[in-house]
């Protein structure tokens, strides 16, 4: 595998005519120095995505104008008479499954309703197809405007199948009852089939289980605790029901609470969670399923600082998924939640929380290496920073804002193709500064996040003095994603911001 990557790198090189230094002509700049190893290339890139949670359920109901201007945000690859995109071309969608807690209402024992859930099946057992339009609508927007790949994610056991009829844990024990766990899956089954019926959509994707790791015992939200063991007997059960039911779908495991589950947590009920699906000595191993995707996901939740710390532990996420064959690693939810290093829990609209997300979204690329990068809610209508895009809290229409951290995850979405090779750098003067890079057919594509406070002038080693008309799209304040071109001798980067960088052969 490694080889037959060099030889993309390679190949790559030799198309975009690369061969010498840039000569610096910055003055009274600071100076950093990148260089590209061609010769170390790291993971192949799947992509970006959200989910439709919670939010997606009434936004889908709004009137065209507003709905449309979410899905343009989220979705679109368009550009304005400028050049400047019009969204940040995200290229996977979640699709939240509910355990139907909306159906219930306030006897759901979740409180806020735009926690609970819907879900097709009923309280009654019977399907009703029309039970989840506004999220179906979604699904429908991002497939017209050209995304590619669908996850079906579920919290929780519809409650039909739960041992206390709710959608959260009572005790933090699993709460899935195992004697109607064939009833679960098929009930599974039955979603990915209607919704392909709406919407010409097969998922190409099926989470059953996310962050078994936590209680879910408050009502907060829909939840449901699992271990690994309990995650192995489900897991084979679903994948000998898409087989009965001639489905495509593959099972997505196992959207571990953080980071250090999948390697070395000590609740060894719950963790280590790389070795029990995928050793083939594990009494848990999954890895000859049939329906079994070859990923295993987690979640950056509380592991982004101390950055040192933060480090280590993705590159032992890196290592633990190297030991087995073709194995990938998806970072498939974050939003910030109480990180010591961003102050105040509000919503932010502005560059700090986006070049908070830009750097971590390095840090999971270039140390874990991550095929697929997935933010938590794309529209939110919280006092969080927890949305891409926002909304007014209302179920019939109102205001759209718009993110710096939409657009600072544009950089990366919107121009890191799947089937782009990352290629390693190396960097200097680097305080404050990250940078990655990524090939695609003709194309080297370069995202630097400055988040100092002084303009950078970056050299990068291999390209052309001579090479023109090299595409920048900046994110800082006051921009999003603002195209210009600049020479190989005059790549500028303002102080505070993330921009792609753009070689075309």
């Amino acid at each position: 595998m490694n080889l037959l990557l060099q030889q993309k790198a390679f190949a790559f090189l030799l198309l975009l005519g690369i061969t010498a230094p840039v000569v610096s002509s910055a003055q009274n700049q600071r100076i950093v120095k990148a260089k590209f190893n061609f010769n170390q290339p790291a993971q192949i890139m799947e992509g970006f995505g959200a989910s439709d949670a919670w939010t997606c359920q009434f936004a889908g109901l709004w009137p065209d104008t507003e709905k449309n201007k979410m899905a343009d945000l989220l979705f679109s690859t368009q550009t304005d008479q400028e050049g400047n995109p019009r969204g940040i071309g995200l290229n996977f969608w979640r699709f939240a499954i509910g355990g139907g807690s909306a159906e219930q209402g306030q006897a759901s024992g979740i409180k806020d309703e735009w926690r609970r859930q819907a879900s097709f099946l009923t309280l009654n057992k019977t399907y009703n197809e029309d039970a989840m339009p506004g999220q179906v609508w979604f699904m429908n927007a991002a497939k017209t405007r050209g995304v590619k790949h669908f996850i079906g994610f579920v919290n929780s056991p519809h409650v039909n199948f739960t041992r206390n009829q709710k959608a959260f844990s009572g005790d933090g024990n699993s709460n899935l009852d195992f004697s109607k766990a064939d009833a679960f899956t098929h009930d599974l089954s039955k979603t990915i089939q209607i919704l392909k019926k709406k919407t010409g959509i097969e998922l190409d994707y099926l989470s059953p289980i996310n962050e078994p790791q936590w209680k879910w015992n408050e009502g907060n939200q829909e939840g449901c605790p699992y271990t690994n063991r309990e995650i192995s007997v489900l897991v084979k059960k679903l994948s000998n029901t898409l087989d009965q039911a001639h489905l495509k779908t593959k099972i997505q495991i196992a959207e571990a609470g953080q980071l250090n589950y999948l390697t070395n947590h000590p609740d060894t009920a719950k963790s280590k969670q790389i070795e029990y699906f995928f050793n083939r000595n594990s009494p848990g191993y999954l890895g000859n399923l049939n329906h079994l995707d070859q990923s295993i996901s987690g979640h950056s939740y509380f592991t982004t600082s101390p950055e040192q710390k933060a480090i280590a532990l993705r590159n032992s996420v890196k290592d633990e998924v190297a030991k087995y064959d073709q194995l990938r690693f998806w970072m498939s939810e974050y939003c910030v939640l109480g990180d010591s290093s961003l102050k105040g829990e509000g919503r932010d609209l502005g560059m700090t929380t986006a070049l908070f997300i830009a750097k971590l979204i390095h840090h999971d690329l270039t140390y874990a290496n991550a095929t697929s990068w997935q933010w938590w809610l794309a529209v939110s209508t919280g006092d969080y920073k927890d949305g891409l895009v926002y909304i007014d809290k209302s179920k019939t229409g109102g205001k759209v804002y718009d993110s710096q951290t939409l657009w600072a995850l544009g950089n990366y979405s919107r121009f890191i193709a799947p089937g782009s090779l990352r290629v390693n750098m190396d960097v200097s003067n680097d305080q404050d500064f990250y940078i990655s890079a990524y090939l695609k057919d003709n194309k080297l594509i370069t995202v630097a996040v400055n988040n100092s406070e002084e303009a950078i002038h970056l050299e990068l080693s291999g390209i052309h003095p001579k090479q023109k008309n090299i595409t920048l799209y900046t994110t800082a304040d006051g921009k999003h994603l603002k195209r210009s071109v600049a020479d190989a001798d005059h790549l500028d980067l303002l102080p505070k911001s993330v921009t792609t960088i753009i070689v075309n052969k």
